[in-house]
């Protein structure tokens, strides 16, 4: 009889036991807060020839497995596990271990401390190469490693004082790793000798204006497939040989060629203390030198993010929309953000709204001197940590903005530490310290202790269901705001949508009560103590009303 071996995912407990089926049944279902977790474990199936599964055994016993990878020789896996099945353990507290299929014994084998990114066997099954982070403060996955399994010695192939961020790695062949990291506002390919040494630069999105992602890739090495946007076109999928140019081979958007875009380019500028920001500017489609236009400032999330010289235009963030509409549209890498190195990304640690938020008031300065935006028509939109930011900019720096809008944002560092899912996250890349040694800190870097003084009118929006950054965010902000006799202040939330929204009227509702909220308050400038746009923008969904 021959056997067969099949990889499956199965939670540990299955489905739940009777008892706790019928006490639901009953209306018992009550929610025991990070408690009562069920732990996802590996289990390996035996199959004879007609496929019939002949057994089932657990292969992994202790904490929760969140993914696996074999090797090519199919007797190892590599498997990253955290003591519990909770999202901040995801971001925080995986590690690899290393299972062998004959003997059934698991060691750990990685060494990283915080993130985690993806792992891969090299050919011969002899190293493991992960992509992690530089230390437990360090934002976001950054780093190179390779760690030899009979050894268990790892090395950093990371160039020293990179001013990048490595995001995925593989194998070219078992010598030479393959990796992508973001530069600035490009993406590159490269790759290193295991043995170390200098990195070659195989492909570099700056040479060809496309923002490729990780690629798949054929073992030869011969045949690559990205997706991949441009300035001037969405997503799409890309093939490579390895050697000329990127080949374009689906074309998702073709109606965009009809349209006329707005010139998108990549600004710097040197920030108050000299530091270079660079960003993104999309220009009015009808834009002339020496004319005077609004601007609209995108801040991106994270921070541990940053923008690429891509497509640009989202629901939440639509830049080519507003560059049609007139605006001047600007994306900025602030400090904190990815892609410049991990001494960069860490100037944000422990000094919340702090330079971060000084680079886009910069930012704003320099885009009204040097390129025609309007000083009294400035907006502001971004979510979650750009939530955040907009959030300031109407309270703090209510003098650059005549009106933000906040996604998802952060309103009050004190509050969030005890409401958001990913508390260990904030305190170890984020905050650096508990609450308790930072309390006054904490307080004057919330844009809720800074509300009474806003002149700027403020649209809120989120997820009533976020589990990220709470919606009681939204709310405290709202409330203090409105007890400040604020006048232009509205706060909608979306059933059941979370850290974002998933669903097509969501966002759609987004999309145009942003433009709406901006276009009356920053183009039009209707003064903050007139009445609000309208609440019902309903015939903007483009629904079909015949009923």
């Amino acid at each position: 009889m021959a056997t067969r071996e099949k990889r499956n995912r199965i939670p540990l407990q299955g489905d739940d036991p009777d008892r706790e089926k019928e006490l639901k049944k009953r209306g018992y279902d009550f929610i025991f807060y990070e408690e009562n977790l069920k732990n996802s474990t590996l289990h390996m199936a035996s199959y004879d020839e007609a496929w019939n599964q002949t057994s089932v055994w657990k292969i992994t016993h202790e904490g929760n497995t969140w993914d696996f990878e074999f090797d090519r020789q199919g007797k190892q896996i590599a498997a990253s596990i955290s003591p519990l099945n909770l999202i901040d353990q995801r971001y925080m507290f995986r590690k690899i271990f290393l299972i062998d299929l004959e003997s059934g014994k698991m060691r750990q084998v990685s060494r990283n401390e915080g993130k985690l990114g993806n792992y891969v066997f090299s050919p011969d099954g002899q190293d493991l190469a992960y992509a992690a982070a530089l230390n437990i403060n360090d934002s976001q996955v950054s780093q190179a490693y390779v760690v030899n399994l009979a050894s268990g010695s790892v090395t950093n192939l990371t160039p020293p004082d990179f001013r990048g961020h490595i995001s995925w790695v593989n194998w070219k062949d078992n010598d030479h790793l393959l990796y992508h990291a973001g530069e600035g506002v490009y993406p590159t390919l490269s790759v290193v000798p295991v043995s170390g040494g200098q990195r070659e630069v195989i492909l570099n999105a700056a040479d060809n204006g496309i923002i490729f992602g990780h690629p798949l890739f054929t073992p030869d090495f011969k045949h690559f497939v990205f997706s991949g946007s441009t300035s001037d076109d969405r997503s799409n999928l890309y093939h490579w040989d390895g050697k000329g140019a990127l080949t374009k081979v689906s074309n998702q958007n073709p109606w965009l060629k009809e349209k006329l875009l707005g010139k998108q380019e990549v600004i710097r500028y040197q920030a108050r203390d000299g530091q270079e920001i660079e960003g993104i500017m999309i220009h009015p489609v009808t834009y002339e030198p020496g004319q005077s236009y609004p601007l609209i400032v995108y801040v991106h999330g994270g921070p541990e993010a940053h923008e690429s010289n891509g497509w640009m235009s989202r629901y939440a963030t639509p830049g080519q929309v507003m560059a049609g509409k007139g605006y001047l549209v600007l994306y900025l890498n602030y400090r904190a953000s990815t892609g410049y190195g991990v001494d960069f990304a860490m100037e944000g640690f422990m000094d919340p709204a702090g330079k971060e938020f000084d680079d886009i008031a910069d930012g704003i300065d320099w885009a009204v001197r040097e390129k025609g935006a309007d000083p009294e028509r400035v907006g502001m939109a971004g979510g979650s940590y750009g939530g955040y930011a907009s959030a300031w900019f109407a309270t703090y720096y209510t003098q650059y903005v005549k009106a933000v809008c906040m996604f998802v944002g952060i309103s009050n560092s004190v509050s969030k530490r005890g409401t958001t899912d990913i508390p260990y996250e904030e305190l170890y890349v984020h905050s650096g310290a508990k609450l308790e040694e930072q309390w006054q800190l904490d307080l004057e870097r919330s844009p809720v202790y800074w509300a009474h003084q806003s002149k700027t009118a403020t649209l809120i929006y989120g997820g009533a269901a976020d589990t990220r950054v709470h919606p009681s965010q939204s709310l405290e902000f709202y409330r203090r705001m409105k007890m400040n006799d604020h006048p232009a202040v509205r706060l909608v939330q979306y059933p059941g949508e979370g850290h974002g929204n998933r669903k097509q009227v969501g966002q759609i509702d987004v999309l145009h009560r942003q433009m709406e909220w901006l276009d009356w308050y920053v183009r039009d400038l209707n003064p903050l103590d007139g009445p609000m746009p309208r609440l019902d923008i309903s015939d903007t969904y483009g629904l079909d009303w015949n009923y």
